[in-house]
């Protein structure tokens, strides 16, 4: 096609600024129409048939906002700007059918009143009062050139670009202007885009010249400084690498909006120019062109276009290519997937709307009530991302229009519907003198008194209780019989406020709700804290629990007790903050097994203990039956004779026959229990899967009063300790009696120790249970008898094959690090 034909050069002129007509008298009658009443009359409800959009005004000019609502008469209308009530008056005026009229717009400059702001349609009829979607009403701008076009020089067959860059208010309109005259946009070769960008390929010595940029919108138009275009001889025979002079740019777009993606290559032979996504996608065919030589062109943009768009410029016939991306971004307004619909309720129930809405962002959604905005509290609760209104206990306070705005950063929206609440007649009223009383640390006593009015058709109360700390959906309620005034509430915590009221049922519905009542449970001595035994070395302990951080809040913590199971006498209390949850006992015996106790206390008292049993095992433990013997003793005399080999055969054979009946009678007696030994194993309480498998602890109470912590503990289930530990009775044998005297059995067992006495092996859990080998332990029996066992029953040692230490034996007094 050929270039456009050249004009004489000639000097910019003024370009008149575009000015709004006045409104015809036409239109300004049939604004001061009232609105058609045909469908008012036969509508229950109120809603916005016209709601205002969005405006650009120019100063001076009028400005016009719609606003028809239908709904049952009368109607009355009124608008709000920036959120406050607009004073009636002659600037704005609200005309008959609802809209508002600005004669005379004025902008915001700083000082003085300005027409620029958020402006909001409000109707009001006896059901309520609905409020449209937010309309901003902007001043037209339009400010100067940011980016003026440059000079270019090219080759004949090359490419050029000429760019400028404005702001204004509506978007401007860009057209290009060559030596003062519009370029001929039919030349295929010349190509505009929206975005103010001039592409010009297969560049000719024709298209030498001088180019503007020309801006224009409502507000005034702008031209831009000129750029010269220098086109010099072809070079068209030097071979140049595809290049990509301007890739796409990331775009921020609205639905139904057109998305204009550039792209720009250079290179010898010329290159051609294919686009992608980089999610592999297929852009598709609707709506999609492709203007210049390379240009993405998406019409109507929908969210489903969003994503990263590579452009490539391909050398023909080769694999050659290079490549350039941008983001497009397609943001949707708000709009509703589900309207909120009108319900009636009777009062006393609960009422629900429902109000779902998308768009790109994710719209948020708020409720207002009669046009307040409303919040969760009291019986009103949002669920859901705001998207599920709750109102419980309705009542007649309650009957209004709740609409549902979803709005981001594209738009918003609104729905309305009304609450109408039933009222019928001869309901009684709300009992009244409502008193709850503590009477321990769980439970509350509620009493009340019957309703004043109307009492005779009441069929029973519903109690509803929270914490007074809780939103209301967690509340839960207690019905009463209509014959008591008074009701006791259980199972509640200790130390927690409480709000209770009541309402009174009838077959036609229940009462309005009672004025709460407000109450606290006592408190109470903390239960005993789950305590755990770990061994970190053949002297050292760590004791493990739950940290309880409400102690702390009750002036509370912990108590830390320790001893020798063979003492009489506890060290401690240790005391401890209630958010720890560890301690170390260190430098203890590791042939000794200590109790450890631990309670918890707040400002009522102490609470019952945890005790454990425990057993260390350390490098004595494992040497403690002694050094094999050392068969290899003759080997050392260097007698080579043949008397000397048959002899150290002998020697050598008689030995390995002795290591092995010593082992095998070292095995019987690790395993082998005494009726001694058995009378002071003290029972395991708690399950197995709860001990630490390096160490032996038996969890249980205390089997006696062995110290000043003996006041509020149990005693050891002794059915617990038969299962654990099978009596000498078991396995057919007669059970021993009773009686504290020995019995017989008990004489025959005093005579042969070990020769007669049934087998107790306790439970092996994970890798065993480790037993104590002791110096007793090579001879089960024989230290025994004339070793007494400790007065108290309870400080036996615990533990497999462990045998009783004589009280004699020093003990290492153990040093204490916490932790």
């Amino acid at each position: 096609m050929a270039a456009p034909r050249a004009a004489p050069p000639r000097r910019p002129r003024p370009r008149p600024r575009p000015r709004l007509p006045p409104l015809p008298p036409p239109l300004l009658l049939l604004l001061l129409l009232p609105a058609p009443s045909g469908g008012l009359d036969h509508s229950a409800e109120l809603a916005f048939a016209v709601e205002p959009s969005d405006e650009v005004a120019v100063p001076g000019q009028p400005v016009v906002l719609g606003c028809r609502v239908e709904g049952t008469p009368p109607v009355r209308i009124t608008w709000r700007k920036n959120g406050v009530e607009l004073p009636e008056g002659p600037h704005p005026t609200v005309l008959a059918n609802g809209s508002l009229v600005i004669r005379h717009f004025q902008p915001d400059q700083g000082d003085g009143p300005s027409d620029e702001g958020d402006y909001e349609c409000v109707a009001q009829n006896r059901f309520g009062l609905v409020v449209s979607r937010k309309a901003r009403i902007q001043a037209a701008t339009m400010s100067d050139f940011h980016v003026h076009p440059q000079a270019v020089a090219g080759e004949e067959g090359g490419v050029a670009r000429f760019q400028c860059q404005i702001h204004g208010l509506p978007k401007p309109l860009i057209t290009w202007e060559k030596n003062r005259v519009p370029i001929d946009t039919d030349n295929e070769r010349y190509t505009l885009l929206p975005k103010g960008v001039l592409q010009i390929t297969g560049l000719r010595a024709e298209d030498s010249g001088v180019f503007h940029c020309v801006a224009s919108n409502i507000a005034s138009a702008r031209v831009s400084h000129g750029a010269r275009l220098t086109v010099s001889g072809s070079g068209s025979g030097v071979y140049k690498e595809p290049t990509i002079l301007v890739g796409p740019e990331n775009l921020t777009l609205t639905v139904h909006q057109t998305a204009v993606l550039e792209c720009v290559a250079t290179g010898n032979p010329r290159p051609i120019v294919s686009w992608s996504r980089l999610d592999g996608r297929p852009i598709g065919v609707e709506g999609i062109q492709v203007l210049g030589t390379g240009n993405l062109i998406i019409s109507d943009v929908t969210v489903q276009h969003s994503g990263v768009y590579v452009c490539a410029a391909n050398r023909p016939g080769t694999r050659v290519r290079r490549t350039a991306q941008g983001r497009l971004v397609v943001q949707a307004p708000a709009e509703f997937v589900q309207h909120p619909q009108s319900i009636s309720r009777p009062a006393g129930t609960t009422a629900m709307f429902t109000c779902q809405a998308q768009g790109e962002p994710p719209p948020h959604v708020t409720w207002l009530k009669n046009g307040q905005v409303l919040g969760p509290g009291g019986h009103v609760r949002l669920k859901n991302n705001n998207s599920t209104l709750t109102i419980s206990g309705i009542g007649p306070e309650d009957e209004a229009i709740y609409q549902c705005v979803a709005e981001n950063s594209a738009g918003s929206s609104q729905a309305s519907a009304r609450l109408t609440v039933l009222w019928a007649e001869g309901l009684p009223g709300p009992p009244i003198n409502v008193r709850a009383a503590s009477v321990s640390s769980t439970e509350v006593r509620v009493s009340w008194d019957e309703p004043l009015v109307n009492t005779k058709e009441i069929i029973g109360y519903v109690l509803h209780i929270r914490k007074a700390a809780d939103p209301p959906e967690l509340e839960y309620q207690e019905a009463v019989s209509k014959g008591t005034a008074q009701h006791l509430v259980s199972d509640l915590e200790p130390s927690t406020a409480y709000s209770f009221h009541i309402k009174a049922y009838t077959p036609r519905g229940a009462s309005s709700a009672s004025a709460p009542a407000l109450a606290s449970t006592l408190g109470e001595a903390p239960a005993p804290p789950p305590l755990s035994v770990r061994e970190l070395g053949s002297s050292t302990l760590q004791l493990l629990w739950e940290p309880w951080p409400r102690l702390a809040l009750h002036r509370g913590g912990f108590k830390l007790f320790y001893r020798p199971a063979s003492r009489a006498a506890f060290t401690g209390p240790v005391v401890l903050p209630g958010t720890a949850s560890s301690y170390n006992l260190s430098q203890l015996d590791p042939t000794a097994v200590y109790e450890v106790k631990l309670l918890a206390y707040n400002q009522h008292g102490e609470g019952n203990a945890t005790v454990r049993f425990v057993s260390l095992r350390g490098a004595s433990e494992r040497t403690a039956l002694g050094p094999p013997c050392d068969c290899r003793k003759e080997e050392a005399s260097g007698q080579m004779s043949t008397t000397g080999i048959v002899v150290g055969i002998h020697i050598g054979v008689t030995c390995i026959i002795f290591c092995v009946l010593f082992l095998l009678f070292g095995q019987r007696g690790r395993v082998l229990l005494c009726k001694d030994v058995e009378n002071q194993l003290s029972p395991p309480q708690g399950p197995r899967s709860q001990r630490d498998p390096g160490i032996l602890a038996l969890d249980g109470a205390r089997l006696g009063d062995r110290g000043p912590l003996g006041r509020g503990e149990k005693r050891a289930d002794m059915k617990e300790l038969e299962q654990l530990f099978p009596p000498a009775g078991a396995g057919g044998q007669p059970d021993r009696g009773p009686g504290p005297g020995p019995g017989p059995s008990q004489d025959a067992a005093a005579a042969a120790p070990c020769e007669d006495a049934p087998l107790s092996v306790l439970p092996r859990q994970g890798s065993g249970l480790r037993e104590a080998r002791t110096a007793e332990a090579q001879a089960p029996c024989a230290g025994l008898a004339a070793t007494p066992p400790p007065q108290d029953a309870g400080s036996g040692l615990l533990g497999e094959g462990h045998a009783a230490r004589p009280s004699s034996a020093p003990a290492a007094q153990p040093a204490l690090s916490g932790q």
